[in-house]
């Protein structure tokens, strides 16, 4: 399955990815026809288009031909794969089979193997029938001849995005910054010491809507870190962590939706913290609620498995884009299944506790004797050492 193209040796495609290269080609986007919904007109998106030079171009109203491309892939994926799987829902209930729910048998992960394996073995090996080119008549061709005509006339271009494009892809935040303190994004205080410099007390040189105001990025993924590029150095970025959290890896990661749920959460308990640490254990409360997978079935609904798996493919799928870690930065959260992800939350949640414990008593108390060994001191079978030699200490008899 692996792309032989032309005129490249595989190995030299091979090192530049860092893997063998599938049949699928992969080229970056010159122009995106959208419809208008209100996903493609997100500004998130728009901005991202714009950081990867793509062309948003909006299809017109009640025209499916503008993007008919689309479309019949679409009915061509239903058609030819998803429609012999076991499961399959149908476009319509006449369709679909008395329980199909119980029929599926695939998993998330599982089902993304078998489309891209379908895509490279089959959709790009099919046979275009009527829509071949012009300029081979009578000729059998498929996406993948037609991929590599197109190399052979205009060549070859590897682009390799830099790994910066992580930080500039992510949710940008203006902000002010507060001296000492730090800044404010989503209702959650970050700090960095490259924030005390005197460069940052002052207003930055950004005129227009935000004027005065610093970017901030910030994963949806992952809210314990946010990120701040150097003015000086545009490829730098300093990870800024959450105020008053714990040492690095204590606490497992928490998504925006976690955050806006600890911050209800605070709210619906008429609490004023004064800094963020004392958030921290309404967190861990929220966090230590989440339910094993063994007990899905039961007691969760259909919408929270649904928001469980998207969070954990997002977080996932960060994991693979952010950028190599350096010795000083905060390493990434780790996607774990559910069990293992439900015992780190209890670690935290029992770390949390100790450290509460240990900072409300002034010293550690002494431990108090074991059972019986005030019984032993005054037993009347317990023979003295003998002369010259030391016996062993008598435990003191708890008064």
């Amino acid at each position: 399955m692996e792309w032989p193209y032309p005129g490249v040796p595989s190995t030299v495609v091979a090192q530049f990815a860092g893997h063998k290269v599938t049949a699928l080609p992969f080229l970056p986007p010159e122009t995106l026809t959208t419809d208008h919904g209100g996903p493609y007109k997100n500004h998130e998106l728009v901005e991202a288009e714009r950081t990867l030079g793509c062309t948003v171009l909006p299809a017109r109203a009640l025209r499916p031909t503008d993007k008919f491309a689309v479309e019949r892939a679409f009915a061509a994926v239903n058609s030819l794969l998803l429609e012999h799987l076991l499961g399959f829902t149908g476009v319509d209930v006449a369709d679909r089979g008395a329980d199909p729910e119980a029929e599926a048998v695939l998993s998330m992960s599982q089902m993304e193997h078998l489309i891209a394996t379908w895509v490279v073995k089959v959709w790009q090996n099919r046979v275009l029938g009527e829509y071949a080119p012009a300029w081979g008549p009578g000729e059998d061709h498929s996406p993948n001849s037609l991929f590599a005509a197109s190399m052979h006339q205009g060549g070859f271009s590897l682009h390799i995005p830099r790994p910066e494009l992580y930080y500039q892809l992510l949710k940008a935040h203006h902000v002010v910054i507060h001296p000492g303190r730090g800044v404010k994004i989503g209702g959650l205080w970050y700090h960095d010491d490259v924030l005390d410099e005197d460069r940052f007390r002052l207003p930055s040189g950004r005129g227009g809507r935000h004027k005065g105001k610093w970017v901030v990025r910030s994963d949806r993924c992952d809210r314990r870190t946010v990120f701040f590029q150097d003015p000086a150095d545009h490829d730098h970025w300093h990870p800024m962590r959450w105020t008053d959290l714990p040492p690095t890896g204590e606490v497992p990661a928490f998504s925006d939706r976690t955050a806006e749920d600890l911050l209800g959460e605070v709210r619906r308990r008429g609490l004023a913290p004064k800094s963020d640490a004392e958030l921290l254990p309404v967190l861990l409360d929220l966090l230590g609620s989440a339910i094993p997978v063994d007990q899905w079935p039961t007691q969760m609904t259909k919408r929270e498995r649904t928001g469980h798996s998207r969070r954990a493919a997002q977080a996932r799928a960060a994991e693979q884009d952010r950028q190599p870690k350096t010795a000083a930065e905060e390493p990434a959260a780790d996607v774990v299944p559910w069990p293992e992800q439900t015992r780190s939350v209890a670690a935290a949640v029992g770390a949390d506790r100790r450290r509460r414990r240990e900072a409300s008593v002034p010293r550690q108390p002494t431990p108090p004797p074991r059972l019986g060994d005030s019984l032993r001191s005054r037993s009347l079978f317990l023979l003295p050492p003998d002369e010259g030699e030391a016996g062993p200490a008598q435990p003191k008899e708890n008064v």
